[in-house]
């Protein structure tokens, strides 16, 4: 190997690292504000899981019992499990959209009212529901950039160790060969 294309390999060794270093900074801090971040918004809500079965906790919720909502992953169980089964039985099995059109063709003031008030309590529980799955979607988010963060190190390790051994073996004056002009315009063997 000659002179020249050893520096260009170790210039080329010191950006990549330094490239590989901002994206696992970059990939820590999007991990690190996604966490924060979901928590500092469901804190304040108070949204706590109930303590045992008699308090209406499902029994696919056991690992959960009494803890507040907090992370990404509680949100999406409290969502899809807990108030996914309440919307279920309040609506009898129809969404939102089903209740409010029928209250909305119902001429029976009565009726009209009973299916208003479904429609009004499936209408903020859905809602609430796709509020704690988006956090559970940007939780998702976190994740991935935590581990393209350990990635990102890793692969800077790497390059940061051939920059070692290239520095080592530049300093312990192996013989770098120069080629002469001959070589460096010399056609290529071709084999038939």
């Amino acid at each position: 190997m000659n002179a020249a294309i050893r520096w260009r390999i170790i210039v080329l060794q010191v950006v990549a690292i330094f490239v590989l270093a901002l994206g696992t900074v970059g990939a820590y801090a999007a991990y690190s504000f996604t966490t924060t971040q979901i928590h500092d918004q469901l804190a304040p809500q108070q949204i706590f899981f109930p303590k045992d079965a008699a308090s209406g906790l499902p029994d696919n919720l056991t690992q959960y019992a009494g803890q507040q909502v907090l992370t990404g992953e509680q949100a999406h169980a409290y969502a899809e499990k807990y108030i996914g089964l309440h919307l279920s039985e309040t609506g009898q099995g129809h969404p939102y959209s089903y209740w409010s059109t029928v209250a909305r063709s119902e001429t029976d003031p009565a009726l009209k009212a009973k299916d208003q008030a479904i429609a009004d309590t499936m209408f903020k529980g859905e809602t609430l529901k796709g509020l704690l799955n988006e956090a559970y979607a940007f939780s998702v988010f976190g994740q991935i950039a935590y581990y393209a963060a350990i990635g990102l190190a890793l692969a800077t390790l790497v390059v940061l160790g051939a920059l070692i051994f290239e520095i080592v073996e530049m300093v312990r004056g192996k013989p770098v060969t120069q080629l002469t002009s001959a070589e460096l315009i010399r056609e290529p063997v071709t084999t038939n």
